[in-house]
C-alpha cells in the first residue's frame, strides 16, 4: 500500500470516528406516570412538545393509551434529547376531543408537565418544561378533574 492510499484511508477513518458519535447519537426514553385518572376509563391522549411545538400543537411525539383508573403509564421511546412539555387530556367519551362548556373549560381531566395550572389558557412552554436527557427519564403528573363529568 502506498503511502498516499494509507494517508487517505488514515483520513477516512478519523472522520468516519468523529463522524460516529453524531450518526449514532443518543436517544432518550420517557416514562410517564399519570396519576388522577378518573372512571370510567376512556383514553389518555398524551403529546410531547418541544418549544416549537408547544406554541403550535405539534408534538414530538404522542401516545394514545387505554385510561386506567388511579395512575397510568406511559412509556415513549427515541426521542431526541432536549427540552419539551407534556400535555395531556383523558379522553373519557373517546370522542377525540377535549369536551369543554360554554366558556370553554375543559370538562374532562387535563395536566401538564411540572403540574402546571392553567389561569385561562394553557399555561407557557417555560412552566411546563423539562430537560430531557440520553437514556430513560421519568415524570409523574396528576391530571386536573374540573369536576365537569
Amino acid at each position: 500500500m502506498s503511502r498516499r492510499t494509507c494517508a487517505g484511508l488514515a483520513v477516512a477513518l478519523a472522520l468516519l470516528a468523529w463522524e460516529a458519535p453524531a450518526l449514532a447519537q443518543a436517544r432518550a426514553t420517557l416514562i410517564i406516570t399519570v396519576q388522577g385518572v378518573i372512571p370510567p376509563g376512556g383514553i389518555l391522549r398524551l403529546g410531547v412538545y418541544d418549544r416549537a411545538g408547544y406554541e403550535t400543537d405539534k408534538e414530538t411525539a404522542f401516545a394514545d393509551v387505554p385510561a386506567t383508573p388511579g395512575t397510568t403509564v406511559v412509556t415513549l421511546r427515541d426521542i431526541p434529547p432536549g427540552e419539551y412539555g407534556v400535555m395531556v387530556y383523558q379522553d373519557v367519551n373517546s370522542n377525540d376531543r377535549v369536551d369543554s362548556n360554554f366558556l370553554g373549560i375543559p370538562r374532562e381531566p387535563y395536566g401538564f408537565s411540572r403540574n402546571a395550572r392553567p389561569f385561562l389558557s394553557k399555561p407557557g412552554f417555560d412552566e411546563v418544561k423539562f430537560t430531557l436527557h440520553a437514556g430513560e427519564n421519568r415524570q409523574t403528573l396528576r391530571l386536573q378533574n374540573t369536576g365537569g363529568n
